[in-house]
């Protein structure tokens, strides 16, 4: 069974209304990336790296 390890980080501020995710580091696989606002998830979108 694979272990699932969670990574978390935060931004003090942010000058642009983007926000950019690098994935060349990570392993093949699928994963789930959350957005969360106010200790609620507002979206959810799982994407698979090959």
């Amino acid at each position: 069974m694979k272990e699932k390890e969670n990574l978390e980080g935060s931004l003090e501020s942010f000058p642009l209304n983007q926000i950019y995710l690098n994935i060349n580091h990570l392993k093949d696989g699928e994963y789930m990336l959350k957005i969360v606002h106010k200790d609620k998830v507002v979206k959810q979108v799982r994407f698979k790296k090959k």
